[in-house]
Formats: C-alpha cells, sequence, structure tokens
C-alpha cells in the first residue's frame, strides 16, 4: 500500500471520535488493519467492549469521514474483549476474561437485582456473561433468574453453571434446601464459597459478574481477596445510611487494590404506575455527591418501578423482559460504560487507584 495514502487514512481516523469512550480511533488503538485487497482498501476497527448496538454507529462515522475526503474503503467494525489486570497473586479463572464484583454496603439497597440486570444488559450488548451467586445467606438469583432443576455435574467433581435467559449462572441456592436457612459461620460460608468459585466450568466468558454478599465483614474481605476482579461497582440508594455503608465498600476495594468502576444509584427516583409521576422519595443526588467526592464514576441512577419487581418475581429480568423499557435502556446504558472502564483499565495498567478516605463530612 501507499504509505502517504495509508497516513492520510490514519491522519483521518485519528479525527473520528468513539462516541462511548471519547476517545480518537487511533489514540485508543483501535484501528488494527490499514490494508489494500485486491487493489481494495480494507481498515480493520476493533471494540473492546460490549458493542453490538454501537458498531453500527461507529462504522457510520468512519464511512462518512472517508466520503468527505472522497476516499472508498471496506470498513469492519468488530468486538474483541480481551482480558484485563487483576489483583496480584491471584490466580485467574479458566476461560473467564474479566470479573466483575457487584457489592453493597448494607442489605436492601437492590444489589442482586442491579447484578442480574447488568449481566443481562452486557449480554444484549453482545458479550459472552456469566453470573456468580456468591451471596451466601439470601441467595435470590435462581429465582430471580427463573432457574430450575438442580446442580450438574459431568465428573462429579466439578460443577456446570446452569442456563439463565442465556446466563451462565452458579450459585449456592441450586445446592442446598431453599427453605433450609443459611445458618454458617464465617469460615465454613468462605470454605463454600471458594469450592463454589473454584469447581465450577465456565465456557469462554467476557465477563463474569459476581453478586457479592451484602455489608464489609470477613467474608466479603475474603472474596475482594481470593477472587481475581477486574474491577468493582458499589450499589447504593439515594439514603444517608445505605450512602454510609456503601463508603465503607469503597474503602474495603481499595484496601485489597481492586479498581472501583463506579456506583449505581438504585431506587433514584418513584415512578407511579398509574400516572408516571416521578419523585425522589428517597433523597437527591447522594450518590452523586458521594461519586464527586471520592473520585469515582457515578454509572447511572436507576429507578423504583414496579415493573422490576414485578419481573424479578415472575424470574424474568426487565432487560429480558421489557428491552425496549426506559429501565432496561438505563441498564443498557451503564453496562456500556462499564464494558468501557474495563477496557481502559486494560490499557493502561499503570492507572492508579482512586485515593479514598472517610470523612466525618
Amino acid at each position: 500500500m501507499d504509505e502517504k495514502i495509508e497516513q492520510k487514512v490514519r491522519h483521518l481516523l485519528k479525527e473520528v471520535v468513539d462516541p462511548n469512550t471519547g476517545k480518537d480511533l487511533v489514540t485508543s488503538k483501535s484501528v488494527k488493519k490499514i490494508e489494500d485487497v485486491d487493489n481494495k482498501l480494507k481498515i480493520l476497527i476493533d471494540l473492546d467492549y460490549p458493542a453490538k448496538t454501537q458498531i453500527p454507529v461507529v462504522k457510520n462515522l468512519v464511512e462518512a469521514k472517508l466520503a468527505v475526503n472522497h476516499i472508498e474503503a471496506d470498513v469492519e467494525v468488530r468486538q474483541n474483549i480481551i482480558a484485563h489486570q487483576v489483583q496480584r497473586g491471584v490466580k485467574v479463572f479458566d476461560n473467564v476474561r474479566n470479573v466483575i464484583a457487584v457489592s453493597s454496603g448494607k442489605g436492601g439497597v437492590g444489589k442482586s437485582t442491579v447484578a442480574a440486570n447488568l449481566a443481562l444488559a452486557l449480554q444484549a450488548e453482545g458479550a459472552k456473561v456469566g453470573l456468580l451467586d456468591a451471596d451466601i445467606y439470601g441467595p435470590s438469583q435462581p429465582t430471580m433468574l427463573g432457574l430450575k432443576g438442580g446442580a450438574v455435574t459431568k465428573d462429579g467433581k466439578t460443577l456446570e453453571p446452569l442456563d439463565g435467559h442465556g446466563l451462565q449462572v452458579a450459585s449456592i441456592g441450586v445446592l442446598i434446601d431453599p427453605d433450609e436457612p443459611m445458618i454458617w459461620r464465617g469460615p465454613l460460608a468462605v470454605s463454600a464459597l471458594q469450592q463454589l468459585i473454584k469447581q465450577t466450568n465456565w465456557h469462554d466468558l467476557d465477563y463474569l459478574i459476581v453478586d457479592m454478599p451484602p455489608g464489609t465483614g470477613d467474608i466479603q474481605l475474603s472474596l475482594s481477596q481470593e477472587v481475581p476482579l477486574t474491577g468493582a461497582i458499589v450499589v447504593t440508594t439515594p439514603q444517608d445510611i445505605a450512602l454510609m455503608d456503601a463508603k465503607k465498600g469503597l474503602v474495603m476495594f481499595e484496601k485489597v487494590n481492586v479498581p472501583i468502576l463506579g456506583i449505581i444509584e438504585n431506587m433514584a427516583t418513584h415512578i407511579c404506575s398509574k400516572c408516571g409521576h416521578e419523585e425522589h422519595i428517597f433523597g437527591e443526588g447522594g450518590a452523586k455527591k458521594m461519586a464527586e467526592q471520592y473520585g469515582v464514576k457515578l454509572l447511572g441512577e436507576i429507578p423504583l418501578d414496579i415493573n422490576i419487581r414485578l419481573s424479578m418475581d415472575k424470574g424474568e429480568p426487565i432487560v429480558e423482559a421489557a428491552p425496549d423499557s426506559k429501565v432496561a435502556q438505563v441498564y443498557k446504558e451503564i453496562a456500556r460504560k462499564v464494558g468501557v472502564l474495563v477496557s481502559e483499565r486494560n490499557k493502561d495498567y499503570s492507572a492508579k487507584m482512586p485515593s479514598i478516605k472517610v470523612s466525618n463530612d
């Protein structure tokens, strides 16, 4: 290929900004090939995040830039999600490229609901996703995802993940009697979770979402040290007491060197099922202020909508049950943000953890 043509194309692509990353395609190293094949210019662009709905957007931007400059080319934009850095000294999972913890400082903030819908939103954007239900005292994912049957093993030693709307799912909930209380002391609970984590045969996953137990005690700390985490998400509500506990979650992940991808504010507003009126019944802007205070991202604000509860009770989360709904779109936007943030962690290994300090303000 004529070097002048390649240089011109690269110069033009440097002016094309990916609307999801905010970076141009050359600086972000998304341009993989510019070549002449049978006297036809071909351009290959890789997006390192779930991009099913974004591939045509980026392709149109590239083609428009080339057309204005009278350049014809075959443009291929593809999704290519790769593995990312985890904590030092922690063994990565086989066949899992990225592991994301979804946690909360306290129970009752909708963490498990967020984890299930986030996993489905990542899948809707084209990723291969698994969900590990590590909420040892309240494993709710089997009910939320409508899982039928118990654990499956092919060799008597390892477990096969169950299928939940296309997700690969493992949960302590399918190994026990659902009517029996989980009266386990810390060491026993940690041991059971370690077995579940290490003995599940995941199959070629881009992302494994880990639904963590609520709180910041020994079990949560042990999991954060044992599981090879690419990053963590903290779920909270706008209430002051939930925000206080969420701050402790941020500090816990910092102490074990797990990057914090951001905060999700659940139940941010209430949407009336009769008239559609929206109001802040639990307070307003708490997660946004906390994100600004601690230098982390506010990934999104999810409303309190009765349809979220109804869909979960039926075993069909809202991203699956009503993919075009406003709430599902919020989850998909969060999923794209999470994918982009994970991809940036991989490209900049020197990226420093946000410095988090607890204050009494």
